[in-house]
């Protein structure tokens, strides 16, 4: 009998990188074929589990589970779509520190996943609600992060589904960043924002104490 449910939720709790990596190949099987996985909602608390123990190995400091378990959790945002809407708030903490990884393939790919919840689980402004707190985190890798996918959801979106009088703000404070790639990426995110909604920001900009040259 194929595996179900019952047997991922037992499995996404080992700890060995090897077996990890060989249920993680499964889940994806599984969750790619709607009729193998028909019981993938039947119990919401074993769902919340295999969720939870996926977003452990999203924060594992073995690159390859890590990127793995992104890899799972985008394929249940496609299958789920909207139902994923009551794990963002479990799922991002971890995605914000990855956005900080030392690998530019981890980096990537958590800002895909953050991507992929705007498109598919809920709308831009809901995500980024709860992703501004990444414009303080300790990383600095992470705060250049958010500026990125601030400017990736402004290519995407527009200004339209943001409201940027929320993030602006942040990108003000990152522009003292201590780090210049912080500071960097702050500046080409706010020119990303005047692109979409023009002299607003610069007025806006004057009025948060901006010098005039900057």
């Amino acid at each position: 009998e194929p595996a179900g449910m019952d047997y991922f939720c037992e499995q996404v709790q080992q700890k060995d990188v090897g077996r990890r990596m060989q249920i993680g190949q499964e889940l994806l099987e599984y969750l790619s074929d709607p009729v193998r996985s028909s019981d993938l909602e039947q119990d919401q608390q074993r769902l919340d589990k295999v969720i939870d123990e996926l977003t452990g190995w999203v924060n594992s400091s073995n690159f390859k589970v890590a990127l793995l378990g992104l890899d799972v959790l985008f394929a249940f945002v496609v299958r789920l779509s909207g139902r994923f809407k009551s794990y963002i708030g479990t799922v991002l903490p971890p995605l914000i520190d990855r956005m900080g990884d030392a690998k530019d393939q981890v980096r990537e790919q958590a800002q895909n996943l953050i991507l992929k919840l705007m498109d598919e689980a809920a709308p831009p402004m809901y995500i980024w609600e709860r992703l501004a707190v990444g414009f303080k985190h300790k990383n600095y890798r992470s705060r250049e992060g958010v500026c990125l996918c601030l400017i990736a959801t402004l290519n995407i979106y527009g200004a339209q589904p943001l409201i940027l009088s929320k993030l602006v703000p942040h990108l003000c404070t990152a522009f003292g960043d201590s780090n210049s790639q912080v500071r960097d990426a702050a500046i080409v995110a706010i020119v990303e924002v005047y692109r979409h909604v023009g002299e607003k920001v610069r007025i806006d900009l004057t009025k948060r104490g901006i010098p005039p040259g900057r």
